[in-house]
């Protein structure tokens, strides 16, 4: 136990020293921390009334235009081409349902392509029948919804003159089939809401694979390092190979764990202090429930130990730090292989694939975390998955111990990992 207090003391004290670490997490604590304290200094208002000043700002910008239509539009003020042959557009409409767009009508189709690969206009329109249109744009962006808005405005100059045959009102007639604009709901959740808990589900898996990988890798490159410049060999005749790799290992997750709890708690603290002055903007981010937060930090403790072990196992397999990604590569793709399939399966958590996930230890660390922040979890199949992922993490100290012991004593190629299982068994 003493060797093992003084490894895990001399490791700790390598984490504290770094400056990059202890830079690194104090910067990054106070500048996210007071990002929090931002409604002290700009107003987060309520956004139900940005829609009426956007309508209110685009309909004084169409009655600007209204009074230019005949001169020159710049371009920077987004101008749109249009070739409407048979003038099926009406133009008050094209104005309604493209706010802040100035239109200039075009002779044929071949104007407006012309038009807008010169960059003289965004986009352009070309209208060969009621139901039947082409669209042109040099560079289309993600949120282009143009086409759509086009679709909708010739629906709405269909239905006017439907109604027009029928001698009916319009206004009237478009108010009875929007009654669901007057319907008012309440909606009481009393489970969990999948939707709000994605956002910091997906964000937490992700730290926790950055954390097993990042921390992970400075365990083996630790190591590694010691066994090339041949310590190791003064470390392992005066201390057992127990005491070190456990010591490593668990310095090592002390040190993570203190980084991500500091960073992460003056998030949270920051924005519960300043929750109302956000409005509540943050919660589906944030506003992340205790027994979720437990849960995260039992498997994802848990989780980092079972890898940080297996990590350093891997060090000691190699005798250069260069080698440390060719010997690490299978269990780099396992890890990789359970982030992206937790990351597709959170909007399916209750499927079999997470479920058979979040009782295997390579994968409970994110998967049964995911389940019980998001899906219908019970309280057994939570403790049953921990029970088993308390028990591989012992298991694979116990087995990174015997292979960290015989393969520091060897030097040369790398050792894979599969023969060292075999050796340590054969031996046994």
């Amino acid at each position: 136990m003493k060797q093992f207090t003084t490894v895990l003391k001399f490791e700790l004290t390598n984490y504290i020293k770094n400056k990059t670490y202890m830079l690194t997490t104090i910067l990054m604590a106070v500048i996210l921390g007071a990002m929090m304290f931002l409604p002290h200094f700009i107003d987060m208002g309520n956004d139900t009334d940005t829609p009426a000043k956007i309508e209110q700002s685009a309909q004084q910008e169409d009655l600007d235009q209204s009074s230019e239509e005949n001169e020159s539009v710049d371009f920077q003020e987004t101008k749109y081409m249009i070739f409407d042959p048979d003038q099926i557009i009406d133009n008050t409409l094209l104005k309604v349902y493209f706010p802040g767009i100035a239109w200039q009508k075009a002779e044929n189709d071949q104007q407006v392509r012309k038009a807008i690969e010169n960059k003289e206009a965004k986009a352009g329109f070309c209208v060969e029948a009621q139901n039947q249109f082409t669209y042109y744009i040099l560079n289309k962006d993600m949120d282009n919804n143009d086409p759509a808005v086009f679709t909708k405005l010739l629906g709405v100059i269909k239905q006017m003159e439907y109604c027009k045959q029928k001698k009916l009102n319009f206004e009237e007639v478009t108010q009875i089939f929007q009654f669901e604009n007057e319907v008012q709901h309440k909606e009481e959740i009393l489970g969990k809401d999948m939707m709000s808990n994605y956002f910091y589900c997906y964000i937490f898996v992700i730290l926790i694979f950055m954390m097993i990988i990042m921390y992970g890798a400075m365990i083996a490159t630790s190591v590694t390092t010691e066994k090339s410049n041949r310590s190791i060999e003064v470390l392992v005749t005066s201390t057992s190979a127990n005491s070190l790799i456990f010591g490593k290992v668990i310095a090592g997750a002390i040190a993570g764990i203190c980084q991500m709890g500091i960073i992460l708690g003056s998030i949270l603290i920051s924005y519960q202090i300043n929750r109302t002055g956000w409005n509540g903007m943050l919660d589906q981010y944030l506003n992340i429930p205790e027994n979720v937060l437990i849960i995260f930090a039992l498997f994802g403790i848990g989780g980092y130990l079972f890898y940080a072990f297996l990590y350093g196992a891997v060090g000691a397999l190699v005798s250069k730090t260069e080698d440390i990604n060719k010997s690490a590569g299978g269990l780099q793709m396992i890890i990789m292989i359970v982030y992206f399939v937790v990351l597709a399966q959170l909007s399916n958590v209750d499927g079999i694939v997470m479920k058979i996930a979040s009782f295997l230890p390579f994968s409970s660390y994110s998967a049964m975390f995911t389940r019980a922040a998001m899906g219908a979890v019970e309280l057994w199949e939570v403790i049953v998955s921990f029970l088993i992922l308390a028990a591989s993490v012992v298991v694979a100290g116990l087995i990174g111990a015997k292979i960290y012991r015989m393969g520091t004593l060897r030097y040369g190629n790398p050792i894979k990992f599969s023969q060292a299982l075999k050796d340590i068994f054969r031996k046994e």
